[in-house]
């Protein structure tokens, strides 16, 4: 008897607009970093197979660790609303990681070609709204992009 095979299938864009970072320094596991969410949008061709758009709501964060190999392990928290009401929780863990001058350029809000960096998520949704609630029962990724202010997630979901 064989598993079933791994397929996936595009859901949406999550881009969330960040705020400038702060830093806790060094914490004896790394640099900890919390950047602050600001808003952003969700767009695209597929929740329930209807196209769906919404707005990033205006709290969260993104909480980093910066290895000392400059390894990025991260966990973002926030929000996002539909455009027919539903409010939809996101924690959105992953990593970031590639040539350590490629990510010094994007800690200092250069721009970075995201092809030369694996960023990669795992995205985990909570919502009490009926219509979404299958998003609680799927396992989704995500591949995305730092850009200065902010960051562009395709999310997948795995079938």
């Amino acid at each position: 008897m064989t598993t079933p095979a791994l397929e996936t299938r595009y859901v949406f864009t999550l881009t969330v607009m960040i705020g400038a970072v702060t830093s806790a320094g060094e914490t004896g596991i790394g640099v900890r970093r919390i950047i602050p969410i600001h808003g952003g949008e969700v767009k695209g061709p597929g929740l329930n197979g209807e196209g769906v758009s919404g707005r990033i709501c205006k709290f969260g964060a993104d909480f980093q660790v910066i290895r000392p190999n400059e390894l990025i392990d991260l966990e973002a928290k926030y929000a996002f609303e539909t455009d027919d009401g539903a409010t939809i929780y996101v924690e959105n863990r992953g990593i970031r990681f590639g040539p350590v001058d490629l990510l010094q350029k994007l800690k200092r809000g250069e721009p970075v070609d995201p092809k030369l960096i694996y960023f990669r998520t795992h995205p985990r949704f909570e919502t009490g709204h009926d219509k979404y609630r299958w998003l609680m029962e799927h396992v989704f990724i995500g591949s995305a992009a730092r850009h200065a202010d902010r960051v562009i997630i395709d999310v997948h979901v795995v079938l």
